[in-house]
């Protein structure tokens, strides 16, 4: 079983070695911050699995720490020690979401059965026999990770699930990902592209037909939920299901069976519905295009997939990964992809998100004549893109942390690289880093322990 991290935060050495020691004893991996800053940044290199921090620190205090995770990372549990707690304090931290309260001095059993309990429920526990369910998803971005553990909880109940992204994310992906780590993963997982197939056939496809129910039909058919029965049926571009169908698919889910076209009796049917869109559905029910009904129906857990612009530390995993793939699907001996052609991957702008990732990479290796992917293979590839990075001169301070977070974990820690993407000599990165308190060795470390 993978050793579980948890991240300790206070400004107090004695403390910190004392939390330390302690958990090191139960066969915790221990990380330690002696600031709400440093705790942050640490999480933004790599997500432990829970968090104990002090409540009263210089700067920012346990709670601020809090609600910042809670904002990138709503799933990781935080536990807050204080020795000036109160009951009113508990009640209120437990209140906003607070995993665990305990005061100072506290008791050892006590903190150790806290820090378990939060491992089990965080989503960081093994909740399938293994990681194989997320092995088409490749990440490096903490953002992602997360909603991969908040994804894996979810699959274990049968509560409808709705993926929202942009075209080319990876929803199908991610839908097929819930399959695997779900019960129904014996079963049959069904995809149905609502707006590939069209308006005249989608009713017969997705609830079956009786023979005679109209002209051509000269056989009994299955629809495809009843196909999926005991699994799982994939509805994506959801948003673009004509209004009729919407009706009869209400219907369906609520009193889970269907009804094939010209059928006098409905069928039962079992499946966990997963529905994706690239369509913002609350403004399609607000203008009448999308019943708002079916919309709750389908939306009981929602997952935004973030655009491959948005989490750039992916870029170099993923064309990584194709590069391989495609390599051994073409057999071609192609090994890897030149440093220069990194950096152009890194500063598109990835409109087509992975997809065109996928796609642009495959041309590089399918043109490629030795077994390094050029610079300018890439470049032909993209079409002479001009590049989506900003430099920092033109980013708002609002988000400078968040670059430098991105930039370090693409290099690895790299400074003399980061600074040549940021446009910064190395002095003046050293600076912006020591003003975000981030460190390269932390980046550099993250690179050693994933190899």
């Amino acid at each position: 079983m993978t050793q579980k991290t948890v991240l300790v935060v206070d400004d107090d050495p004695d403390i910190l070695k004392l939390l330390t020691m302690r958990l090191a004893a139960a066969d915790y991996s221990v990380q330690s911050a002696e600031s709400g800053e440093r705790a942050l940044a640490a999480i933004a290199v790599a997500r432990p699995d829970v968090v104990v921090t002090d409540l009263k620190m210089g700067g920012m205090d346990g709670m601020a720490l809090f609600e910042n995770i809670q904002k990138s990372t709503p799933t990781l549990p935080v536990i807050i020690l204080t020795a000036h707690g109160t009951i009113p304090d508990a009640v209120t931290a437990t209140k906003r979401g607070v995993f665990g309260f305990l005061p100072k001095p506290f008791e050892g059993k006590e903190l150790l059965a806290q820090v378990e309990q939060a491992v089990k429920l965080s989503g960081s526990a093994p909740l399938a026999e293994d990681d194989e369910w997320r092995a088409e998803l490749v990440t490096a971005s903490v953002q992602m990770e997360d909603l991969l553990r908040r994804a894996k909880l979810v699959a274990q109940s049968d509560a409808s699930v709705l993926i929202v992204g942009a075209s080319g994310t990876g929803k199908e992906l991610l839908a097929r990902a819930i399959h695997r780590a779900s019960k129904r993963r014996a079963a049959s997982f069904v995809a149905v592209n609502c707006a590939a197939i069209p308006e005249g056939l989608l009713e017969s496809e997705l609830f079956g037909h009786r023979k005679g129910a109209f002209t051509g039909a000269t056989y009994d058919h299955k629809g495809l939920i009843q196909s999926a029965d005991g699994g799982s049926v994939f509805l994506d571009e959801i948003g673009d299901m004509p209004a009729a169908l919407q009706a009869k698919l209400l219907r369906s889910l609520q009193e889970r069976e269907v009804r094939p076209v010209g059928a006098a009796q409905a069928v039962p049917v079992d499946v966990r519905i997963i529905s994706a869109t690239h369509r913002n559905l609350e403004e399609c029910v607000a203008r009448g295009e999308f019943r708002e009904d079916l919309y709750y129906r389908l939306n009981v857990v929602s997952f935004e997939i973030p655009p491959l612009a948005e989490r750039r530390e992916d870029v170099v995993p993923l064309a990584k990964h194709f590069l391989a793939a495609t390599a051994a699907r073409y057999g071609k001996n192609v090994r890897a992809l030149a440093p220069e052609a990194l950096e152009l991957l890194i500063c598109a702008q990835w409109p087509g998100n992975v997809r065109q990732l996928a796609n642009v990479v495959e041309q590089a290796v399918a043109l490629a004549t030795s077994p390094i992917v050029t610079a300018t293979l890439v470049q032909s590839a993209l079409k002479s893109e001009p590049t989506g990075l900003t430099p920092l001169d033109e980013a708002k301070r609002s988000f400078e942390r968040d670059y430098l977070i991105r930039i370090l974990r693409i290099t690895k820690g790299n400074v003399t690289q980061a600074s040549r993407l940021a446009q910064r000599n190395r002095t003046e990165f050293y600076k912006l880093l020591e003003r975000h308190q981030l460190q390269p060795a932390m980046f550099k470390r993250l690179s050693h322990e994933s190899n």
